[in-house]
């Protein structure tokens, strides 16, 4: 199961051209998959995985207390890779089939206010090159709503500092162009000043480096936005796509046109943006209630009725 776990990465890295992020999470599902597997029902061969046996897997991830919505990425991993097997001739029957993502309750993304993120730009960071490097990172996130993974994979020369655009490579590989604001062009242009600091290999075109002078990992940035995070007293740490839903939301509340944030977000789908809209709606609500003249009504009769 193990080479044709090699072969299907080899696949999806090489046909599809799926992101290094997405090629690693479909790694690691495949391999605890097989050893689950392997060691469950001594079972090597994928041909001989049946629907009973993926149902069992599906009980163990929930008796472990997985979320719902990392089973489903689970079994997408799983989808993939069977349906992969099935066209290569691996596999006759292909034994996902049937088999449904948990339902998945309503999703809202967390979000930081203006004030706090604002708070959180400006106090978190000192002027040391570690310093204006972390707060480049976090403006060009909140700035121009990208993912992690695609900060972290900007070359120097994916920044037109003229045009003030960047030059993304998002999911699939597919390439869009955002906007990168004033503040993020003052402050890239000052860690640049900057970068010698971090002792760049030769050769290094990386825009974010790390102190071993090279491209900035993964998990240096989620420790990075943690430190922040705890500097700036905001009352929980947050994610870096916690900047990019709050870029989202922020620009919507402004009065954004869904289909322009969608472009921006590099998302394939509207409906994948519209989740966006139910946060902003609780804010629209909420100076509804405040300022419109039957709502105030209301609202004090439903106090006097309280009394």
């Amino acid at each position: 199961m193990e080479h044709k776990i090699d072969k299907f990465i080899k696949y999806i890295q090489g046909q599809r051209s799926f992101s290094k992020a997405t090629v690693s999470s479909y790694y690691n599902d495949l391999t605890s998959f097989m050893d689950f597997i392997t060691k469950s029902y001594n079972i090597k061969d994928p041909g001989l995985i049946t629907k009973e046996h993926i149902l069992g897997y599906l009980k163990d991830l929930h008796r472990r207390g997985y979320k719902k919505s990392t089973i489903s990425r689970k079994l997408s991993s799983l989808r993939g890779f069977f349906k992969f097997l099935e066209k290569k001739g691996e596999v006759k029957k292909n034994p996902i089939i049937g088999i449904n993502n948990p339902k998945m309750g309503k999703y809202h993304p967390k979000i930081l206010s203006v004030d706090q993120v604002t708070n959180l730009l400006n106090n978190s960071t000192d002027n040391s090159p570690k310093g204006i490097r972390d707060r480049a990172l976090m403006e060009l996130i909140y700035g121009s709503g990208v993912r992690i993974s695609e900060a972290l994979s900007l070359n120097i020369d994916d920044i037109d500092f003229g045009e003030q655009v960047l030059k993304i490579k998002g999911k699939g590989n597919k390439e869009r162009i955002v906007p990168l604001t004033q503040k993020s062009r003052e402050v890239i242009l000052k860690y640049l000043e900057q970068r010698q600091a971090f002792s760049p290999k030769p050769g290094e075109k990386a825009l974010f480096l790390g102190i071993r002078g090279k491209r900035l990992n993964r998990r240096q940035a989620l420790r990075i936005i943690k430190n922040a995070c705890l500097k700036a007293n905001l009352p929980y740490p947050i994610s870096p796509h916690c900047l990019r839903h709050s870029f989202a939301t922020h620009m919507l509340e402004a009065g954004a046109d869904l289909r322009v944030v969608q472009k921006l977000l590099g998302h394939s789908r509207l409906s994948t943006t519209q989740r966006y809209t139910h946060v902003s709606l609780g804010k629209i609500a909420k100076i509804y209630d405040q300022t419109h003249p039957r709502a105030k009504k209301v609202n004090k009769n439903k106090d006097k009725t309280n009394l």
